[in-house]
């Protein structure tokens, strides 16, 4: 940006403000004398030719040319300076007559169409002005005006062309004079600022320069010369100045030198503690990456072997059981899953500390996280005869959005805490909700325990990690201290707040808070308890949150609930039902602590109520097996344990209704080759083939199997990805270029389950994609798909389609089943909606196909198109038409006739209809849930 300067100020103050006035009043005078010039010059001509148009009226009316010559040539001799020809026209625009000959009659006359002017008009022509006035007869009257009335009679008009060039030669004249006075004043003007410059912009400029080159080190620098006024005090201010500053610089720089050796002296120590510092630094990063390497690792050996527990634990649950058996391994198979779902997000804790800790936003089942907790828990409050009880507002959503995993974490370090710190009474948790938008919601869950408490400056530590409540209490009841702080830290993430009070030897209330989003989409069918509406239950429950929370789920369930809570009042109860002439209660729920006098007293009460009561259930908080058969023996039809829950009590009361239906599969006459590193997993996928497939040859690395199929043809091939010595990937690429199962179908079986993997697998070469733990339904559909269907023909119609088919509730069909779906694409919302948006969008185009194949009775492009249209089905939670996609495409491969089909086909086209319809509602519900 350019500085002015004191001379450019001078020049801007003085030179420029008197050039513009000067050259601004020459400007206006001179335009003002030419405008004078030019009017005189038109008044002069206006006073010559009005007269003459008087004058020229008798001769013009009397012809005679002569007289009206003579009176304009002496008048155009008279005013010769500026007028250069005189004309007379006639009214029909001819030249009468003319004082100059040889003049532009021309240019004088008016142009053809112009009217004859009724006064003195003027027009400029180049360096001529011509002037027209009328001559007119005042006496006689123009009849050819019929607009205006007495309008005098034309008679012609008269022109005069006047010469301005003597004019505007004196107006330029005017301008050179004006213009020359205005420059030799802003001369002058300059003259005057010069010699102010040279006095004073000129000593203050070398003054100037002397401070920059002060400012610059150049301190010897002084301003010389002999200056007047003011300007000479200021030099020797700024002499003075410099010397000053020459003198302290010296005495800085002395400074500097001693400070620089010291410095000198500090930076080679620095550098030495750098050199140490670098050496624990990468001895830091080395260690730190190991346990990054070791998490991870561990975590993928840890996953391996969980997949092994959960797949044989549901093996075993396929077996016949008794209800505690049953319940037992329940129990593992929901604890191995937390385990497993810890151990995926096990990295995630080192997030914590510096605020990167990802919270999931899927869908989940409110009711279905709290019980997994409570029934990991409910063993330790029963062990201690503790009274465990759980109280869910009726009105919260079941289907949820957020982090069920870090809720149930939460939830389970609070309740164990209050089971761990509390030696008899009860722990109670009370869940509520309060909106805060359309599709969100804040839940609170409180815990409220009688145990030992806290007194003031225990509360104080309560927070803080590696602390508890004191050193006593960590003896006494073990633990790191860590469960709080995490639970704190995962509270603030999920946008809530964790709190408690509590009081020494009263007990304590602890308190989390966390905001959900609402999903629009139920993650599996409500309980159906309909069939309860209306029917009586005796309920007896002498503990009073349990009995108001069992109260709340069979008033939600419609029932009639004769509530009690003493032995007195239930048999004042049956005795009031009998003496009404009633048949007595449906139902009968009996809620005891385990006490030493539990069973003898049980006995009793069954004993009172079983005349009057069909079923009797009993609620107690014990989890023993020989404790529960003995009441069922004596003649209960169940024995819960505690917390009651509205899953565990309606099985309990609905235990008809809960009959699974199962069917005898038949065994295909096919071989398969699983491979698999892994003993565990490599047993479970044997176990698995085995109740669906003839043959199931097992390799535990890629070498092995591939040595295998260079001799043997299996039907399918499934295949681990990593391995040791050949991994899975390898082995397919050497399989299909070197063996006799090139063609054969190879299925990818991995413990990742990440976006894309799939696609990733196919593009390799892999014919289908199976993640683990494995799904039964996916790998029977995966069987049926790419096994050659020869095979199935020895079997059956009715066990054909139970083997190849997923059994459904028949009377409940759904033409969309969202949980269905998020359960075959691991609970991940965005690609269940893919999924089932690239089917919709194909099923118009595919039921035309469909049509234009059979009205061409094309079975083979049928074959395709059922083939593909029930590969899209399989991974959309569309269980009715992949049913009857299943149907066709087995029918169509035992070369059943068309018209043998026809039935099978309208159900076809009606179910695809059924989908158009529903999929847009479901579709848009899905986008809500969508985080």
């Amino acid at each position: 940006m350019y500085k002015i300067s004191l001379k450019d100020w001078v020049i801007l103050l003085t030179i420029v403000p008197t050039t513009l006035i000067g050259f601004g009043l020459a400007g206006y005078f001179s335009y003002s004398r030419n405008a004078e010039m030019d009017e005189v010059l038109n008044l002069r001509a206006q006073s010559i030719i009005e007269p003459l148009s008087i004058v020229g009226k008798a001769p013009l009316v009397n012809n005679n040319r002569e007289k009206l010559r003579r009176m304009i040539s002496h008048a155009h001799r008279s005013q010769s300076s500026i007028i250069k020809s005189i004309a007379v026209f006639t009214l029909d625009n001819q030249v009468f007559v003319t004082s100059a000959y040889h003049g532009d009659t021309n240019s004088m006359r008016l142009k053809a169409g112009e009217k004859l002017p009724i006064y003195t008009q003027s027009e400029i022509i180049n360096d001529f002005i011509i002037y027209r006035s009328p001559i007119v007869d005042e006496y006689k009257v123009d009849k050819r005006q019929n607009s205006v009335k007495n309008t005098p009679l034309i008679l012609g008009y008269i022109a005069i062309q006047v010469d301005q060039s003597r004019i505007k030669f004196k107006q330029q004249s005017q301008y050179l004079i004006a213009f020359t006075m205005a420059l030799l004043g802003a001369i002058l003007s300059s003259i005057f600022a010069m010699k102010l410059i040279t006095n004073v912009a000129k000593p203050i400029n070398s003054m100037v320069q002397a401070i920059d080159r002060i400012r610059e080190g150049k301190l010897e620098s002084r301003v010389n010369g002999q200056l007047i006024g003011e300007l000479n005090f200021l030099k020797n201010g700024i002499n003075t100045m410099a010397q000053s500053l020459g003198n302290y610089q010296n005495e800085m720089q002395g400074s500097i030198d001693q400070a620089t050796i010291d410095l000198r002296e500090s930076l080679e120590q620095f550098e030495i503690q750098n050199v140490e510092l670098s050496i624990e630094k990468k001895k830091a990063q080395a260690a730190n990456r190991v346990k990054s390497e070791f998490l991870a690792n561990m975590s993928h050996e840890l996953r391996t072997p969980l997949n092994g527990v959960i797949g044989f634990t549901r093996q075993v649950l396929k077996t016949p059981l008794s209800d505690s058996q049953r319940d037992y391994l329940q129990t593992i198979d929901r604890s191995a899953n937390n385990l497993l779902t810890i151990i995926n997000d096990i990295l995630d804790f080192s997030k914590l500390d510096a605020g990167k800790m990802v919270i999931e936003s899927i869908p989940f089942s409110l009711r279905e996280a709290i019980e997994d907790s409570l029934v990991l828990l409910a063993p330790s409050a029963h062990k201690k005869n503790i009274e465990l009880s759980i109280n869910i507002d009726h009105s919260i959503p079941d289907s949820l959005l957020g982090d069920a995993m870090r809720i149930k974490q939460i939830m389970s370090n609070l309740i164990s805490n209050a089971i761990k710190f509390t030696q008899h009474g009860s722990v109670v948790i009370d869940i509520t909700h309060q909106s805060i938008a359309a599709k969100k919601t804040a839940i609170k869950i409180t815990v409220v325990d009688t145990g030992i408490g806290m007194n003031s400056e225990q509360q104080q530590t309560i927070f803080k990690a590696f602390a508890q409540a004191d050193q006593s209490i960590t003896r006494l009841y073990g633990g790191t201290g860590l469960g709080l702080v995490i639970c704190q830290r995962l509270a603030y993430e999920m946008k809530g707040d964790i709190g408690f009070s509590s009081n020494t030897n009263q007990g304590s209330t602890f308190w989390f808070d966390f905001e959900c989003g609402v999903s629009s989409l139920p993650l599996n069918n409500d309980m159906d308890a309909h069939h309860l509406a209306n029917k009586s239950i005796l309920y007896y429950e002498p503990h009073n949150h349990t009995r108001t929370a069992t109260c709340n789920i069979l008033t939600n369930w419609q029932m009639q609930i004769t509530s009690v809570d003493n032995l007195i009042e239930l048999e004042q109860a049956i005795i009031e039902k009998t003496a009404k002439g009633d048949e007595g209660f449906e139902f009968a729920l009996i809620g005891h602590d385990n006490t030493a006098t539990a069973l003898s007293e049980l006995k009793k009460i069954i004993t009172q109520v079983k005349p009057h009561v069909a079923k009797i259930h009993l609620a107690i908080n014990s989890n023993s097996p020989s404790l529960q058969d003995a009441l069922i023996s004596s003649g209960a039809l169940s024995s819960l344990s505690k917390p009651v829950t509205a899953n565990k009590l309606s099985f309990a009361l609905l235990a008809k209704q809960h009959n699974q239906f199962k069917t005898n599969k038949k065994i295909l006459p096919i071989k398969v080759l699983a491979v698999d590193d892994n003993e565990a997993n490599l047993k479970l996928i044997n176990a698995l083939l085995l109740e669906q497939v003839a043959e199931v040859t097992l390799a535990d690395d890629g070498a092995k199997a591939l040595e295998l199929c260079k001799h043997e043809s299996f039907a399918l091939i499934f295949m681990d990805i990593q391995m040791p010595v050949m991994d899975g990937i390898s082995t397919l690429k050497a399989i299909k270029n070197n063996t006799c199962n090139n063609k054969t179908p190879i299925i990818a079986v991995t413990a990742h389950a990440l976006n894309g993997e799939k696609e990733k697998m196919q593009q390799q070469g892999f014919n289908a994609y199976m993640t683990k733990p494995i799904d039964e339904t996916m790998l029977s559909h995966i069987i049926y798909e790419y096994c050659d269907f020869d095979n199935f023909v020895g079997l059956d119609d009715d066990n054909c389609l139970a083997q190849l088919t997923v059994q459904e509730d028949v009377n409940a069909p759904v033409t969309i089943d969202w949980s269905l779906a998020l359960e075959r694409t691991g609970g991940k919302v965005t690609l269940a909606k893919e999924m089932l948006t690239g089917l919709v969008d194909s099923l118009a185009s595919n039921q035309h196909s469909i049509r234009q194949a059979l009205i061409a009775e094309d079975t083979k492009q049928l074959k395709r198109l059922i083939h593909k249209l029930n590969g899209s089905c399989c991974y959309t939670g569309v269980p009715n038409l992949s049913n009857i996609c299943q149907q066709l495409e087995t029918q169509l491969k035992r070369n059943v006739a068309l018209d043998h089909l026809e039935p099978e086909f309208f159900e076809l086209f009606e179910h695809i209809e059924q989908v158009l319809a529903a999929a847009p509602k479901i579709l848009e519900k899905a986008d809500e849930n969508i985080p």
